[in-house]
């Protein structure tokens, strides 16, 4: 087993450990810096003799995660200009022609990295995957919608990734016939806006959404506010040359502040659909990369051909309501706001809640009912119309609650990665899953994503008329249609 591979620009050398390969820091596009910031992603350079692939490369520039986040979330931090790239694990550079997972980093797209510690792809690889971890542009630098500049930079990061993988993967073991591609929060938005697009078409034969769907990305009109917004801050002009003479670290700075700016007063009739994200940095309706809302092309049939696998956590916004005081300050008033801001009637919507959970206070119940609205139903909208054309999509719901915060976590959002990946035991896990989670439940998840990357099949039936869900804690169940009546509450509104 050789510890040294060839690709298109030179010779790598990676490190075994325990029989897996893995090669770390891996340019698969030059760095976006210089003549090539702001611009789609070009090739990264050739370089002389082996190249030492054994340590994570450098990470997208982002700011920390807010408190009480930051003690949650693991944000790993490596200077350097070519952090366009990407990381392998193998068991063998040979020809084996595996099956491949790429794995697309959540952070709603402002944070986060292919070093996160839970995203280690050796389990994969241990049980005959390839597996990938990329980093992509963040924030304001991918994302912000510039005149003369490409849209969705980081989305064609991305692709530009897939394309690396489909023209080197073999070199590590990998079928660049056999990709999955698949992500997590952001990243499992980008991986439902791929699935939408012409440009990816042909790059995967898979998708895996974990807690994100087809509903988030923003009007060229929303995302001109952010822009304008953020050229005011700097005191500059919304030009692209402009922003080229802007400093990265100052962008970044001022992105935070308009990211501030936006929570603190989400008014509609300043920020439009924004007030309802937390992302003012998301995919942009371009009209031609992006065509329209992802869940819009899938019910008119675009990706069919693609097996996907879909879901969510119970308590997905306990993450954000939680640690924070949020849901303890919640009471009617703020459940009534919350809800005409989103487009619902609280009469009608929250009665439905309260008869599923006649005992919840009113944090509790806002915790539900925006799981639902901003993950749940999405996810549900996907697999809906997929069905209408013959798709096979396989949907779970993630329930193990995390014991932190005297359990209020619940299954929050993130809790599953570890599981997904069967790392338990890295500082990432212990940040949401604390200490001893469930192995058990571990080895279902990873096994059903095993499974489906090698064949299309986790282990359940497809969603169809039935509305199948595959329920996955330490005792996993598959259920039929649950919550039925908080699913339909939210139809003709999301």
């Amino acid at each position: 087993m050789s510890d040294t591979v060839r690709v298109a620009q030179g010779y790598v050398r990676g490190k075994e450990d325990n029989g897996i390969l893995a090669f770390k820091g891996i340019p698969y596009a030059a760095a976006p810096i210089g003549v090539h910031r702001f611009k789609e992603p070009t090739a990264a350079p050739a370089w002389e003799g082996i190249r030492d692939t054994t340590e994570y490369g450098p990470t997208a520039p982002s700011l920390p995660y807010s408190p009480p986040l930051d003690q949650l979330m693991e944000e790993p931090v490596i200077e350097g200009p070519d952090y366009l790239n990407l990381n392998v694990w193998t068991p063998a550079t040979d020809a084996g022609r595996r099956p491949v997972l790429v794995w697309i980093h959540g952070g709603a797209f402002a944070n986060g990295s292919g070093a996160v510690s839970a995203y280690d792809g050796s389990r994969f690889a241990r049980d005959g995957v390839v597996c990938v971890t990329i980093n992509y542009r963040l924030g304001a630098e991918g994302f912000l919608q510039i005149d003369g500049a490409p849209a969705n930079r980081g989305l064609l990061d991305q692709i530009a990734a897939l394309r690396w993988v489909r023209d080197n993967i073999a070199a590590f073991g990998g079928d660049p016939d056999a990709v999955t591609i698949a992500g997590e929060s952001a990243g499992a938005m980008s991986v439902m806006t791929l699935l939408s697009t012409s440009q990816a078409a042909g790059l995967f034969r898979r998708a895996i959404a974990e807690s994100g769907a087809g509903h988030h990305v923003q009007t060229a009109a929303s995302a001109a506010k952010v822009t304008a917004a953020i050229a005011e801050e700097l005191g500059v002009e919304a030009t692209l040359a402009s922003f080229s003479a802007v400093s990265p670290a100052d962008l970044l700075a001022a992105q935070g502040v308009v990211g501030q700016m936006i929570s603190e007063a989400p008014d509609p009739t300043v920020w439009g659909e924004l007030a309802t994200s937390p992302m003012p940095f998301q995919p942009v309706i371009d009209g031609a990369f992006v065509a329209a809302r992802p869940i819009d092309r899938f019910a008119a049939g675009v990706g069919r051909d693609v097996d996907v696998l879909i879901g969510t956590n119970a308590q997905e916004a306990a993450l954000f309501l939680v640690p924070n005081g949020a849901a303890d300050a919640a009471n009617e008033d703020t459940l009534a706001s919350i809800l005409a801001l989103v487009g619902a009637d609280p009469d009608v919507v929250l009665p439905v809640y309260r008869q599923a959970q006649p005992s919840a206070s009113a944090g509790e119940l806002l915790v539900t009912w925006l799981t639902d609205w901003f993950y749940r139903v999405p996810a549900a909208r996907v697999a809906e119309s997929r069905m209408m054309h013959g798709a096979d999509t396989h949907v779970y719901e993630f329930g193990w609650p995390s014991p932190l915060l005297d359990g209020r976590l619940g299954a929050c959002h993130t809790a599953e990665i570890a599981f997904a990946f069967d790392q338990l035991a890295t500082p990432a896990s212990a940040m949401i899953a604390g200490v001893n989670p469930p192995q058990k439940l571990a080895d279902e998840m990873h096994g059903a994503w095993v499974s489906f990357v090698k064949g299309g099949d986790p282990g359940w039936s497809p969603y169809g008329e039935d509305r199948i869900v595959r329920r996955l804690n330490v005792h996993s169940d598959t259920a039929r249609d649950p919550a039925p009546d908080q699913r339909r509450i939210w139809d003709g509104i999301r």
